[in-house]
Protein backbone atom coordinates (compact mmCIF):
# COMPACT_ATOMS: atom_id res chain seq x y z
CA UNK A 1 0.00 0.00 0.00
CA UNK A 2 1.06 3.58 -0.57
CA UNK A 3 3.02 4.66 3.02
CA UNK A 4 6.00 6.07 4.08
CA UNK A 5 6.88 3.74 6.71
CA UNK A 6 8.61 0.56 6.72
CA UNK A 7 7.52 -0.27 9.98
CA UNK A 8 7.66 -1.81 12.60
CA UNK A 9 6.47 0.97 14.55
CA UNK A 10 6.22 -0.09 18.34
CA UNK A 11 3.49 2.66 20.11
CA UNK A 12 3.28 2.58 23.74
CA UNK A 13 -0.05 3.32 25.13
CA UNK A 14 -3.22 1.92 24.12
CA UNK A 15 -5.51 4.62 24.90
CA UNK A 16 -7.10 7.43 22.49
CA UNK A 17 -4.09 8.56 20.62
CA UNK A 18 -2.15 5.55 20.77
CA UNK A 19 -4.39 2.84 19.37
CA UNK A 20 -5.59 5.29 17.00
CA UNK A 21 -2.25 5.86 15.71
CA UNK A 22 -2.30 2.20 15.59
CA UNK A 23 -5.04 1.57 13.93
CA UNK A 24 -4.16 4.64 10.94
CA UNK A 25 -0.96 2.80 10.42
CA UNK A 26 -2.38 -0.71 10.40
CA UNK A 27 -4.89 0.63 7.34
CA UNK A 28 -1.69 1.60 5.71
CA UNK A 29 -0.09 -2.11 6.30
CA UNK A 30 2.72 -1.19 8.66
CA UNK A 31 3.32 -4.19 11.47
CA UNK A 32 2.29 -2.00 14.28
CA UNK A 33 3.64 -3.50 17.68
CA UNK A 34 1.23 -2.00 20.50
CA UNK A 35 2.17 -2.12 24.49
CA UNK A 36 0.50 -0.67 27.35
CA UNK A 37 1.08 -0.95 31.18
CA UNK A 38 -2.46 -2.19 31.29
CA UNK A 39 -3.30 -5.51 30.73
CA UNK A 40 -7.16 -4.58 29.53
CA UNK A 41 -6.38 -1.73 27.65
CA UNK A 42 -3.51 -3.87 25.64
CA UNK A 43 -6.23 -6.48 25.00
CA UNK A 44 -9.12 -4.21 23.65
CA UNK A 45 -6.52 -2.12 21.55
CA UNK A 46 -5.71 -5.80 20.06
CA UNK A 47 -9.20 -6.86 19.82
CA UNK A 48 -9.75 -3.93 17.70
CA UNK A 49 -7.18 -4.26 15.80
CA UNK A 50 -4.70 -1.28 16.46
CA UNK A 51 -1.70 -3.79 16.56
CA UNK A 52 -0.41 -6.68 17.77
CA UNK A 53 1.79 -7.67 21.23
CA UNK A 54 4.78 -7.25 21.55
CA UNK A 55 7.01 -10.75 20.68
CA UNK A 56 11.05 -11.16 21.14
CA UNK A 57 12.77 -9.68 18.25
CA UNK A 58 10.85 -7.14 17.35
CA UNK A 59 13.23 -4.48 16.03
CA UNK A 60 10.75 -1.42 15.02
CA UNK A 61 12.33 1.76 13.53
CA UNK A 62 10.40 3.99 15.35
CA UNK A 63 8.27 3.89 18.96
CA UNK A 64 5.88 6.11 19.71
CA UNK A 65 5.45 6.98 23.33
CA UNK A 66 1.65 8.22 23.75
CA UNK A 67 1.36 7.64 27.73
CA UNK A 68 0.25 10.30 30.24
CA UNK A 69 2.57 13.32 30.47
CA UNK A 70 3.73 12.95 33.84
CA UNK A 71 5.52 9.60 32.89
CA UNK A 72 6.42 10.96 29.38
CA UNK A 73 10.41 11.60 29.87
CA UNK A 74 10.81 8.37 31.99
CA UNK A 75 9.14 6.00 28.83
CA UNK A 76 10.79 7.43 26.98
CA UNK A 77 14.29 6.90 28.40
CA UNK A 78 13.08 3.53 28.53
CA UNK A 79 12.59 2.72 25.12
CA UNK A 80 15.49 4.68 23.45
CA UNK A 81 17.68 2.30 25.76
CA UNK A 82 15.71 -0.62 25.07
CA UNK A 83 15.17 -0.39 21.06
CA UNK A 84 19.43 1.76 20.39
CA UNK A 85 18.00 1.63 16.06
CA UNK A 86 15.21 3.20 16.54
CA UNK A 87 14.18 6.60 16.54
CA UNK A 88 11.60 7.48 19.31
CA UNK A 89 8.73 10.08 19.70
CA UNK A 90 5.89 10.90 22.12
CA UNK A 91 2.68 12.32 21.58
CA UNK A 92 2.15 14.54 24.17
CA UNK A 93 0.84 18.06 24.81
CA UNK A 94 3.67 19.48 26.39
CA UNK A 95 7.41 19.30 24.74
CA UNK A 96 9.68 21.41 26.57
CA UNK A 97 9.51 19.68 29.94
CA UNK A 98 9.96 16.06 28.55
CA UNK A 99 12.93 16.83 25.99
CA UNK A 100 14.72 19.08 29.33
CA UNK A 101 14.27 16.08 31.42
CA UNK A 102 16.00 13.54 28.91
CA UNK A 103 18.73 15.83 28.33
CA UNK A 104 19.56 16.25 32.21
CA UNK A 105 19.47 12.77 32.67
CA UNK A 106 21.55 12.09 29.85
CA UNK A 107 19.08 9.96 27.25
CA UNK A 108 20.54 10.11 23.71
CA UNK A 109 18.26 12.83 22.46
CA UNK A 110 19.85 12.25 19.06
CA UNK A 111 17.38 9.54 18.30
CA UNK A 112 14.34 11.59 20.60
CA UNK A 113 11.96 13.82 18.84
CA UNK A 114 8.71 15.22 20.37
CA UNK A 115 5.56 15.40 18.34
CA UNK A 116 2.43 16.48 18.99
CA UNK A 117 -1.21 15.54 16.82
CA UNK A 118 -3.75 18.57 17.59
CA UNK A 119 -6.65 15.70 17.40
CA UNK A 120 -8.95 14.12 20.20
CA UNK A 121 -11.94 13.51 21.54
CA UNK A 122 -14.40 13.98 24.74
CA UNK A 123 -14.21 10.18 24.83
CA UNK A 124 -10.86 8.27 25.91
CA UNK A 125 -9.26 4.94 26.03
CA UNK A 126 -9.19 2.28 22.93
CA UNK A 127 -12.57 1.70 22.59
CA UNK A 128 -13.01 5.47 21.31
CA UNK A 129 -10.06 4.87 18.94
CA UNK A 130 -10.49 5.79 15.41
CA UNK A 131 -7.98 6.08 12.46
CA UNK A 132 -9.29 8.74 10.61
CA UNK A 133 -8.80 10.80 13.94
CA UNK A 134 -5.67 12.83 12.76
CA UNK A 135 -6.56 13.57 8.95
CA UNK A 136 -6.86 16.68 8.29
CA UNK A 137 -5.29 17.39 11.31
CA UNK A 138 -2.11 19.40 12.50
CA UNK A 139 0.81 17.38 13.79
CA UNK A 140 3.21 19.23 15.01
CA UNK A 141 7.07 18.35 15.27
CA UNK A 142 9.14 20.03 17.97
CA UNK A 143 12.57 20.33 16.47
CA UNK A 144 15.84 20.37 18.44
CA UNK A 145 19.55 21.09 17.58
CA UNK A 146 20.47 17.53 18.40
CA UNK A 147 18.99 15.33 16.69
CA UNK A 148 19.48 14.89 12.56
CA UNK A 149 16.71 15.81 9.48
CA UNK A 150 17.16 12.15 8.35
CA UNK A 151 15.87 10.97 11.69
CA UNK A 152 13.12 13.80 11.97
CA UNK A 153 11.76 12.99 9.19
CA UNK A 154 10.37 9.74 9.72
CA UNK A 155 8.38 11.47 12.44
CA UNK A 156 6.91 13.58 9.48
CA UNK A 157 6.61 10.20 7.52
CA UNK A 158 4.29 9.09 10.52
CA UNK A 159 2.18 12.22 10.57
CA UNK A 160 1.52 12.06 6.47
CA UNK A 161 0.62 8.38 6.91
CA UNK A 162 -1.88 8.94 9.17
CA UNK A 163 -3.05 12.14 7.15
CA UNK A 164 -2.14 14.72 9.05
CA UNK A 165 -0.59 18.05 7.94
CA UNK A 166 3.13 18.52 9.34
CA UNK A 167 3.76 21.66 11.20
CA UNK A 168 7.77 21.93 12.13
CA UNK A 169 8.03 24.15 15.73
CA UNK A 170 10.68 25.02 18.31
CA UNK A 171 9.70 23.31 21.48
CA UNK A 172 9.18 26.30 23.81
CA UNK A 173 7.17 28.14 20.60
CA UNK A 174 4.63 25.00 20.72
CA UNK A 175 3.96 25.12 24.18
CA UNK A 176 3.54 28.83 24.20
CA UNK A 177 0.68 28.29 21.16
CA UNK A 178 -0.75 24.86 22.97
CA UNK A 179 -1.35 27.66 26.02
CA UNK A 180 -3.48 30.14 23.70
CA UNK A 181 -5.04 27.50 21.71
CA UNK A 182 -5.59 24.61 24.12
CA UNK A 183 -4.99 25.14 27.54
CA UNK A 184 -6.57 27.91 28.13
CA UNK A 185 -9.36 27.84 26.54
CA UNK A 186 -10.03 24.35 28.31
CA UNK A 187 -9.45 26.37 31.66
CA UNK A 188 -11.85 28.72 30.37
CA UNK A 189 -14.67 26.30 29.21
CA UNK A 190 -14.69 24.52 32.16
CA UNK A 191 -15.40 27.71 34.95
CA UNK A 192 -18.01 28.33 32.19
CA UNK A 193 -19.63 25.00 32.74
CA UNK A 194 -18.95 25.20 36.06
CA UNK A 195 -21.48 27.88 36.65
CA UNK A 196 -23.88 25.97 35.06
CA UNK A 197 -24.20 24.09 38.33
CA UNK A 198 -25.82 27.19 39.97
CA UNK A 199 -28.45 28.10 36.96
CA UNK A 200 -31.59 28.48 38.21
CA UNK A 201 -34.09 25.23 37.56
CA UNK A 202 -35.69 25.52 34.21
CA UNK A 203 -33.32 27.57 32.70
CA UNK A 204 -31.05 25.28 31.06
CA UNK A 205 -33.84 24.65 28.72
CA UNK A 206 -33.38 27.41 26.99
CA UNK A 207 -29.31 26.85 26.16
CA UNK A 208 -28.79 27.20 22.25
CA UNK A 209 -25.43 27.18 20.31
CA UNK A 210 -23.69 29.84 22.54
CA UNK A 211 -23.29 27.93 25.39
CA UNK A 212 -22.85 24.90 23.60
CA UNK A 213 -19.98 25.70 22.30
CA UNK A 214 -18.59 27.57 24.96
CA UNK A 215 -18.86 24.45 27.22
CA UNK A 216 -17.90 21.78 24.66
CA UNK A 217 -14.71 20.70 25.97
CA UNK A 218 -15.28 21.38 29.35
CA UNK A 219 -16.45 17.35 29.53
CA UNK A 220 -13.14 16.11 29.57
CA UNK A 221 -10.44 14.06 31.78
CA UNK A 222 -9.86 15.60 35.38
CA UNK A 223 -7.43 13.75 35.97
CA UNK A 224 -5.34 13.86 32.03
CA UNK A 225 -5.89 17.97 32.53
CA UNK A 226 -4.71 18.26 35.99
CA UNK A 227 -1.08 16.83 34.33
CA UNK A 228 -1.80 18.78 31.27
CA UNK A 229 -1.63 21.90 32.97
CA UNK A 230 0.78 21.79 35.59
CA UNK A 231 3.45 20.77 32.81
CA UNK A 232 2.27 24.07 30.95
CA UNK A 233 1.52 26.28 33.71
CA UNK A 234 4.22 29.14 33.26
CA UNK A 235 2.64 29.55 29.59
CA UNK A 236 -0.85 29.08 30.72
CA UNK A 237 -0.54 31.77 33.74
CA UNK A 238 0.15 35.20 31.77
CA UNK A 239 -3.19 33.99 29.25
CA UNK A 240 -5.65 33.63 32.16
CA UNK A 241 -3.69 36.84 34.06
CA UNK A 242 -4.77 39.19 30.79
CA UNK A 243 -7.95 37.07 31.06
CA UNK A 244 -8.43 38.16 34.44
CA UNK A 245 -7.64 41.88 34.16
CA UNK A 246 -10.26 41.86 30.74
CA UNK A 247 -12.67 40.76 33.54
CA UNK A 248 -12.24 43.05 35.85
CA UNK A 249 -12.89 45.66 33.61
CA UNK A 250 -15.68 44.87 32.03
CA UNK A 251 -16.82 43.96 36.18
CA UNK A 252 -16.17 47.39 36.81
CA UNK A 253 -18.16 48.48 33.90
CA UNK A 254 -21.29 46.14 34.91
CA UNK A 255 -21.26 47.95 38.49
CA UNK A 256 -22.50 51.17 36.55
CA UNK A 257 -23.45 50.01 33.47
CA UNK A 258 -24.53 53.48 32.36
CA UNK A 259 -21.63 55.36 33.89
CA UNK A 260 -19.07 57.55 31.97
CA UNK A 261 -16.56 54.68 30.25
CA UNK A 262 -19.12 51.70 31.00
CA UNK A 263 -20.38 51.49 27.34
CA UNK A 264 -17.14 51.98 25.90
CA UNK A 265 -15.73 49.30 27.69
CA UNK A 266 -18.30 46.96 26.69
CA UNK A 267 -18.16 47.78 23.40
CA UNK A 268 -14.50 47.29 23.01
CA UNK A 269 -14.38 44.19 24.85
CA UNK A 270 -16.62 43.02 22.55
CA UNK A 271 -14.67 44.47 19.69
CA UNK A 272 -11.24 43.12 20.70
CA UNK A 273 -12.98 39.72 20.69
CA UNK A 274 -13.78 40.23 17.01
CA UNK A 275 -10.49 41.14 15.96
CA UNK A 276 -9.72 37.76 17.68
CA UNK A 277 -11.68 35.61 16.03
CA UNK A 278 -10.86 36.92 12.80
CA UNK A 279 -7.13 35.69 13.42
CA UNK A 280 -8.06 32.45 13.49
CA UNK A 281 -7.63 30.48 10.42
CA UNK A 282 -10.36 28.80 8.36
CA UNK A 283 -10.96 26.52 5.75
CA UNK A 284 -7.52 25.43 4.16
CA UNK A 285 -5.90 27.29 6.78
CA UNK A 286 -6.97 31.27 5.14
CA UNK A 287 -8.31 33.72 7.47
CA UNK A 288 -11.25 34.19 4.75
CA UNK A 289 -14.72 34.82 6.75
CA UNK A 290 -17.81 33.02 5.69
CA UNK A 291 -21.52 33.87 5.42
CA UNK A 292 -23.87 32.22 7.51
CA UNK A 293 -27.29 30.95 6.56
CA UNK A 294 -29.81 29.42 9.57
CA UNK A 295 -32.13 27.21 7.91
CA UNK A 296 -34.97 25.30 10.03
CA UNK A 297 -35.51 21.65 9.28
CA UNK A 298 -38.16 19.39 10.26
CA UNK A 299 -37.28 17.14 12.85
CA UNK A 300 -37.64 14.02 10.60
CA UNK A 301 -35.39 11.69 8.81
CA UNK A 302 -34.12 12.66 5.49
CA UNK A 303 -34.54 16.09 5.98
CA UNK A 304 -30.77 17.50 6.76
CA UNK A 305 -29.35 15.12 3.61
CA UNK A 306 -31.88 16.67 1.19
CA UNK A 307 -30.52 20.23 2.06
CA UNK A 308 -26.98 19.22 1.45
CA UNK A 309 -28.25 17.56 -1.58
CA UNK A 310 -30.08 20.29 -3.01
CA UNK A 311 -27.12 22.75 -2.26
CA UNK A 312 -24.93 20.65 -3.88
CA UNK A 313 -27.09 20.54 -7.23
CA UNK A 314 -27.48 24.41 -7.27
CA UNK A 315 -23.34 24.63 -7.41
CA UNK A 316 -22.73 26.06 -3.44
CA UNK A 317 -19.83 25.01 -2.17
CA UNK A 318 -20.29 24.57 1.35
CA UNK A 319 -17.89 25.62 3.77
CA UNK A 320 -18.83 24.50 7.30
CA UNK A 321 -21.80 23.46 9.08
CA UNK A 322 -23.12 23.36 12.44
CA UNK A 323 -26.45 21.22 13.62
CA UNK A 324 -28.40 22.48 16.76
CA UNK A 325 -32.21 21.04 17.68
CA UNK A 326 -34.28 23.66 18.89
CA UNK A 327 -35.76 22.25 22.56
CA UNK A 328 -39.18 21.49 23.07
CA UNK A 329 -39.95 21.99 19.10
CA UNK A 330 -40.39 19.72 15.97
CA UNK A 331 -37.52 21.87 14.29
CA UNK A 332 -33.75 21.40 13.81
CA UNK A 333 -31.53 24.37 13.00
CA UNK A 334 -28.93 24.28 10.45
CA UNK A 335 -26.37 26.79 9.89
CA UNK A 336 -24.28 26.52 6.94
CA UNK A 337 -21.19 28.34 5.98
CA UNK A 338 -20.53 29.89 2.78
CA UNK A 339 -18.48 32.77 0.68
CA UNK A 340 -20.51 36.15 1.20
CA UNK A 341 -21.02 36.43 -2.49
CA UNK A 342 -22.56 33.19 -2.49
CA UNK A 343 -24.99 33.97 0.41
CA UNK A 344 -27.93 36.10 -1.29
CA UNK A 345 -28.13 33.04 -3.85
CA UNK A 346 -28.13 30.47 -1.50
CA UNK A 347 -31.26 32.38 0.54
CA UNK A 348 -32.98 33.16 -3.10
CA UNK A 349 -32.33 29.63 -4.48
CA UNK A 350 -33.57 27.95 -0.30
CA UNK A 351 -36.63 29.82 -0.54
CA UNK A 352 -37.61 29.14 -4.01
CA UNK A 353 -37.69 25.69 -3.08
CA UNK A 354 -39.81 26.39 0.06
CA UNK A 355 -36.90 25.70 2.72
CA UNK A 356 -37.75 28.18 5.70
CA UNK A 357 -34.43 30.75 6.92
CA UNK A 358 -34.15 32.04 10.27
CA UNK A 359 -31.29 34.85 9.58
CA UNK A 360 -28.34 35.20 7.11
CA UNK A 361 -25.33 37.18 8.05
CA UNK A 362 -21.86 37.59 6.58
Amino acid sequence: MDRRLRGPVRVVGAGLLGASIGLALREKGVDVVLDDVSPAALALAVDYGAGRRPADGDDPELVVVAVPPDVVATVVERELTAFPRAVVTDVASVKTGPLERLRASGADVGRYIGSHPMAGRERSGPTAARADLFVGRPWVIAGHDAITYQRAAMVEDLALDVGATVVPMEPDSHDLAVAYVSHAPQLVSTLMAARLQEAPDGSLGLAGGGVRDVTRIAASDPGLWVQIIGANAANIRPVLADLRDDLDRVLAALDDPDGQGSPRTIAETIAAGNRGVERLPGKHGTTKRFAQVVVLVDDTPGQIAALLQFIGEIGINLEDMRLEHSPGAPIGIVEVSVVPEQEQRLVEELEGRGWRIAAAWA
